[in-house]
């Protein structure tokens, strides 16, 4: 049996995995979105069921200050006799924290913060209770730092001390720690999250080492190569209850050349071989294929995709996110049976704040999204529809406004400093359908009265959302959004339906 890469795909980066019994749990970072880091489930390490969230409160995260690409950094997950514990930073708040719980799909614990600079931190178990805490920093130059802590307080025990530099690369960080055997393994990411990006490791008969460097690293990598997966790196390992070890890791699947790719960072996962000596190789000597094999995997059938959300449960489903955390909230499932209603405000797509967003993840470069909106604005500058957003300053939209007293639906681009309305036509009609159809190099927008085929409005390239052209850590995000464009809207966009459907 096979599977295919990526097992998450869209804006998942920098994956942790940990197993309970049978059950496998994987996060991975949510930058400024809330709710934050995401949280899956697993019976076979491919198939990934989203579960929640672990950061849901306020007391959890506070996102009022982060900027494009800030919030939550790579997280780590860890089970212990019982209790899963996950740790985080928040790079635009508070630092490193950890937070808890007994049952994963439940409430997870108040932050606890860890007396700790820098970021991406890991958490090892001593076989005699003692808790490590190790981030990626630079203090005495780039490297993993480490130090002993208090699980209950955040407490420091110890010292914090360089512990390894890496191979040579850019950027070492991405720390994970494990006893496996009579070894200590210290596996990192070193050359940065781009084309260079790898995998290293090294051991050491003790947690806090000194660490010998693996004489074939790096043990995962594609650079300098030409794969349809690139990127790699930012990895973590689990064992199956067989004995069999495994890695999930980031990559990213450029579209077109030269390469540039806007579905973000996703999840892979590649088997991990021990060579003769005691040193682990993640993939095919380091490289990984779209399609590998599952040996030792006992593969359940995949899930049916939802396509349609109709918003008729009293939360919001897993998958949707919101840009920061607006507060209060300006969006509700309770104004009217089976509808998201939007209400919005002074905040705009072009502003670094917490407009009325609210959007899922595009997690496949061919893929069709549509909704059915009840909007009717009453004032100029009242706005509501969707948008392909990748950040304030790169983003389309198609949307019904109002424009010098008269109701339009109107397609725009802004990318950077171009910000233009490229198309609109009058609109007097209570509810529209709004579509957006995606391909590997191209955005089409589409508007019609009911479900008929859309009439298609306005064209976008991908190429000029990807990470290479638009910066930052995330990936695409398809969201429903309203806006007063500088006032507060009296007029709620009321959504009946959102469908997501996978084209490829």
């Amino acid at each position: 049996m096979h599977y295919r890469n990526p097992v998450l795909s869209g804006f998942h980066p920098d994956p942790s995995v940990c197993r309970s019994g049978e059950d496998y749990y994987l996060v991975t970072s949510s930058f400024e979105y809330s709710p934050g880091v995401p949280l899956f489930h697993s019976k076979d390490l491919v198939h990934w069921e989203p579960i929640g969230h672990c950061l849901t409160r306020p007391e959890q995260l506070d996102l009022s200050k982060a900027w494009t690409s800030g919030g939550i950094y790579a997280p780590t997950i860890r089970f212990r006799e019982g209790i899963f514990y996950m740790t985080t930073t928040n790079v635009s708040g508070g630092g490193n924290f950890i937070v808890y719980t007994d049952h994963p799909r439940g409430e997870w614990s108040d932050p606890i913060y860890v007396d700790q600079p820098g970021i991406d931190p890991d958490l090892f178990f001593g076989d005699d209770g003692t808790v490590y805490f190790s981030t990626s920093w630079d203090r005495d130059g780039q490297g993993i730092y480490q130090s002993r802590i208090d699980l209950a307080t955040g407490r420091r025990l110890s010292d914090i001390k360089l512990v390894w530099k890496g191979t040579g690369g850019q950027f070492p960080e991405a720390p994970h720690l494990y006893r496996i055997g009579e070894w200590h393994y210290l596996l990192i990411a070193e050359g940065g999250t781009e084309y260079g990006h790898m995998a290293t490791v090294a051991r050491s008969t003790q947690p806090d080492g000194p660490f010998e460097s693996c004489p074939y690293n790096p043990i995962l990598t594609h650079r300098s190569l030409q794969r349809p997966i690139q990127a790699t790196g930012h990895a973590d390992f689990v064992q199956t209850p067989d004995g069999h070890w495994w890695a999930v890791f980031l990559g990213i699947r450029p579209a077109g050349y030269p390469m540039r790719h806007h579905l973000g960072r996703e999840t892979f996962l590649a088997p991990v071989a021990w060579t003769a000596d005691g040193w682990p190789v993640i993939g095919e000597g380091g490289t990984v294929l779209e399609t590998m094999a599952a040996d030792g995997l006992a593969l359940s059938p995949p899930p049916a995709p939802s396509v349609r959300d109709h918003f008729e449960a009293a939360s919001l489903a897993p998958a949707w996110l919101l840009l920061r955390t607006p507060n209060p909230p300006h969006w509700t499932l309770a104004e009217r049976a089976s509808c998201l209603t939007l209400r919005g405000t002074s905040a705009t797509l072009n502003d670094g704040g917490a407009p009325a967003f609210v959007g899922r993840r595009q997690q496949h470069f061919a893929c069709r999204a549509s909704a059915k909106m009840n909007f009717e604005p009453q004032r100029d500058g009242e706005e509501a529809g969707l948008t392909v957003f990748m950040n304030e300053r790169f983003h389309y939209e198609i949307a019904v406004t109002r424009i010098r007293g008269e109701n339009k639906v109107i397609f725009r681009r802004r990318i950077g400093s171009l910000w233009k309305v490229e198309h609109e036509t009058p609109w007097t009609e209570a509810s529209i359908v709004l579509t957006i159809r995606a391909d590997r190099e191209h955005y089409a927008f589409g508007f019609a009265s009911g479900e008929e085929e859309p009439f298609w409005f306005g064209r976008g390239e991908c190429a000029m959302l990807a990470t290479e052209v638009a910066g930052g850590f995330t990936g695409v995000i398809l969201a429903m959004y309203a806006t007063g464009n500088g006032a507060e809207s009296r007029t709620p966009a009321q959504f009946d339906w959102f469908d997501y459907e996978a084209l490829d």
